[in-house]
């Protein structure tokens, strides 16, 4: 494993090559490396999600995970970060400088993130000053903000000087680790709860990279998971279950494990918003969940270094619902005239690599029936949603949801429109791009 450690202040990061491999016309011509960049903050900071309420100390760190990939023609960079959300404005701002810097492309970076409820907020408030005034009514943390955008910026960077011939595989695997949590009472009123009976998606995505003697360079984990294990009661930094499981697969592999988190937005951990550590059930987490990716690991079939990344992007326009307000900060996502609901620009990503595997990313907190069927129509056999990316403009809900009502239709920006306006719209690319 070739792996590069270096130091910025308070930070140190570990590269190790990384590999993605589908589709060159010769071997050797895909390369890939992996970067993982400690974002712990060394003093108080406001935590995202819940009430209002500041940090009290570092139970474990949280960090960006980075994969680069590079098909002798196209390079593409994956982000996760230990991070609850951030508004697509400071994505805009941090690909701006990536570009100015390095020549990077938006199209060739996903930012996502796990969404624990127990990191730092990132950036200016967005929508969820539009949503929760009260909550937040203070100023954002410009210099924590700027300090893990530089970080980031430096990961791509060395993520691309030590990009190295590379194979990639890819599967599937399943856990219980999840479950619906729009709760249903005897009159029908929906609340946030858990919901055994509600729909699910427990798949497990897998990306494999790995050198091309077949050791380990890196592997990407695609699950729908709130990282809500922790309540509002703690107030130390953590990476929740999604940065645990994370852990734990890396303590195996002896290679970063970047957790993508899939169409989240109405599934909670199995075990949900624990006041405290010693409640949390942090081992039950890493054998439904991490145990869970290893044996899918281990399940994939054979690597390859034939790789061709083809990534894309389309808009997709939605009605903006009647009485709801907007951030001056996200102008680039809104078509109102003066006194209009006007429509949402919303940015769709893709990355369809070689004739197997289809990625597709939102800035959003979808429900997970949405990507259950575009799943189910794509052309792809692998097709995988990758959540949280590039910012966050809200929840975004099935037909059905908004006529049921509950706490992510009130909250959002769409109408009942979107479901339709979505899948129609990424499903129209990916069969248009079909093999």
């Amino acid at each position: 494993m070739l792996t590069l450690r270096w130091l910025v202040p308070t930070l140190m990061a570990t590269a190790c090559a990384a590999a993605l491999a589908i589709g060159q016309e010769r071997a050797g011509d895909f390369r890939a490396s992996a970067v993982k960049v400690d974002i712990t903050p060394s003093s108080s900071k406001w935590l995202a999600g819940y009430p209002a309420r500041q940090s009290t100390g570092v139970h474990d760190h949280i960090f960006h995970r980075i994969v680069a990939l590079d098909d002798g023609r196209t390079q593409f960079f994956l982000i996760s970060s230990d991070l609850c959300l951030f508004a697509p404005s400071v994505y805009d701002e941090m690909t701006a400088r990536l570009k100015r810097e390095t020549g990077i492309e938006p199209l060739q970076v996903w930012w996502t993130v796990t969404h624990t409820h127990s990191a730092p907020e990132v950036g200016p408030h967005g929508l969820l000053k539009v949503i929760m005034p009260e909550r937040y009514n203070h100023e954002p943390d410009q210099e924590y903000t700027a300090w893990v955008e530089k970080v980031l910026i430096d990961g791509i960077k060395a993520a691309r000087a030590n990009l190295a011939p590379a194979r990639l595989a890819v599967g599937t695997g399943f856990s219980a680790a999840n479950i619906n949590r729009r709760a249903r009472d005897v009159d029908g009123h929906i609340s946030l709860g858990l919901n055994p009976d509600g729909p699910t998606d427990r798949q497990i995505g897998l990306i494999r990279l790995e050198h091309l003697d077949g050791t380990p360079i890196a592997l990407i984990a695609n699950y729908s998971m709130h990282g809500t294990a922790l309540g509002q009661e703690n107030t130390l930094i953590s990476g929740d279950a999604p940065g645990t499981v994370a852990t734990y697969v890396e303590e195996k592999l002896g290679v970063p494990m970047l957790f993508i988190n899939g169409a989240a937005g109405n599934m909670a951990p199995i075990y949900t918003v624990q006041p405290s550590f010693d409640s949390f059930h942090i081992t039950e987490f890493n054998v439904l969940l991490g145990d869970r990716i290893l044996t899918a690991n281990r399940s994939i079939a054979s690597a390859t270094s034939q790789v061709h990344l083809r990534p894309g992007e389309k808009s997709v326009d939605t009605p903006r619902r009647a009485g709801f307000g907007w951030d001056e900060s996200l102008g680039n996502y809104l078509r109102a005239a003066n006194g209009e609901a006007g429509t949402i620009r919303l940015p769709v990503r893709f990355l369809i690599i070689n004739e197997d595997l289809a990625l597709w990313s939102a800035p959003v907190e979808l429900f997970c029936e949405i990507s259950m069927n575009v799943r189910d129509r794509s052309p792809y056999p692998h097709t995988f949603y990758f959540g949280y990316s590039n910012g966050w403009l809200g929840y975004l809900a099935t037909r059905q949801a908004f006529a049921e009502g509950g706490y992510e239709t009130h909250t959002c920006p769409f109408t009942a429109q979107v479901e339709d306006d979505l899948t129609n719209g990424v499903t129209a690319y990916l069969q248009g791009h079909g093999r």
